[in-house]
């Protein structure tokens, strides 16, 4: 009996080693690739000043400032310094959370996108699910159902989803359901403290504007990664030893088709930010995306700066989840295919 209770205990240890193996090794490769692509990004971001010719002298004295003024207020801020002084200094500043101050109000620029930051973030991640959720259930049903009538109709579908732009997809959507049905508001944002029903009630509608490529997206990667799957000789294998249906497709199928789908993610992702500033606009959403439009068009650079900062950090983060879960859940994944 002591021999029985033992195995059981070990096999639990070695799987749980085991796994914990492959997700560090992931982790590891991704670290590996990421921490390079971070390092350039911050300091192409950093060029981007000496590059736009813009000073801080410009935006708080106007265009008549005498060069004198100029000069001191550039000192002030430290641009006198040599280029990889400063940048050495924003960088360092930028690995603390410190994402400088902003030229045309003086304001901490981390604080600033902290505000607008956590509306981009509830919509995008809610577009994701609503995104990832519908798409990969049309991309099952269509795989399961290929070549018959319902495949087609699915692929119509997604085709014609996937060619809406974002912003018309919006307005529609506040036509429809704000002012037609008068089921939600039209605009504004209340945060989740406010309640868990108002939160939704405001993001429903922009995350769904926003989904509609996702949804096409994941549909279409997984339907061919799903077909493809079934036509493998291991699928062959398991129906000669009379596997059930569902068993194949979840233990076999699903698992070694799914890897497409989750793939397109990583590069949606980016996508799916830079389209943030037009749901913001359409639905009046102080966001991330809108900051970052007003600080371009002011020409503060330290805030486009804090900006393309926090994206490449989104993204990096984003790309190092889907990684770790597509080495998780995709065997070809795992062996580097």
């Amino acid at each position: 009996m002591v021999a029985e209770a033992v195995v059981p205990v070990t096999g639990w240890g070695t799987t749980l080693r085991r796994t914990g193996g492959q997700v560090l090794a992931t982790l590891a490769r991704s670290v590996a690739i990421f921490v390079p692509v971070f390092f350039v990004g911050t300091f192409v971001t950093f060029a981007l000043r000496g590059l736009s010719g813009l000073s801080p002298a410009r935006i708080q004295l106007g265009e008549d400032a005498t060069p004198q003024a100029i000069a001191q207020i550039e000192s002030q801020w430290g641009l006198d310094r040599p280029f990889l002084a400063q940048y050495w200094s924003w960088f360092t500043g930028v690995l603390h959370g410190d994402l400088g101050t902003s030229w045309s109000n003086g304001a901490d620029v981390a604080t600033m996108i902290g505000l607008g930051l956590g509306v981009s973030v509830s919509v995008a991640v809610l577009a994701l699910v609503l995104g990832v959720s519908l798409g990969f259930v049309l991309g099952t049903v269509a795989a399961l159902r290929r070549t018959t009538w319902v495949d087609r109709v699915i692929t119509g579908f997604v085709t014609v989803v996937s060619v809406m732009p974002a912003f018309v997809v919006g307005i529609v959507l506040v036509e429809v359901f704000a002012v037609g049905l008068g089921w939600l508001p039209s605009a504004g944002y209340a945060p989740a403290a406010d309640g868990i029903g108002p939160w939704l009630a405001h993001i429903i509608l922009p995350a769904l504007a926003l989904s509609f490529d996702i949804v096409a997206d994941v549909a279409r990667q997984l339907r061919t990664g799903l077909v493809s799957a079934y036509r493998e000789n291991y699928v062959l294998g398991a129906v000669v030893r009379g596997l059930s249906p569902r068993r194949i497709f979840f233990r076999h199928v699903l698992r070694n088709g799914v890897g497409p789908a989750l793939a397109t993610l990583g590069v949606r992702f980016p996508i799916l930010i830079g389209q943030s500033v037009v749901a913001e606009w359409i639905f009046g959403l102080q966001g991330f995306g809108r900051f970052a439009n007003d600080s371009a068009q002011a020409g503060d650079v330290p805030a486009v700066q804090g900006v393309l900062v926090v994206s490449v950090v989104l993204v990096v983060a984003f790309n190092l989840v889907v990684n770790v879960v597509l080495g998780r859940v995709a065997p070809a994944a795992r062996r580097g295919v």
